[in-house]
């Protein structure tokens, strides 16, 4: 059975693990100081594909670059 264990004791961070039995599958920690950037969703335009490394070069807007593996 799967579960979800979230830890919220401090103000400035939240942890959430999702775990089966006592293998964890997923753990999230979020900063409330930090700007959340995962689960965002971003429109972009791959620019390069390099296949020795089995990832894409993303551009997302002005000057702004990702890489995905």
């Amino acid at each position: 059975m799967k579960r979800m264990l979230i830890n919220a004791t401090h103000t400035e961070e939240v942890r959430v693990a999702l775990v089966e039995g006592q293998r964890l599958f997923d753990l999230d920690i979020e900063h409330r100081t930090r700007e959340q950037k995962k689960a965002n969703i971003y429109k972009g335009k791959i620019t390069r594909v390099e296949p020795s490394l089995e990832a894409a070069f993303v551009e997302f807007g002005a000057e702004r670059h990702g890489f995905l593996p």
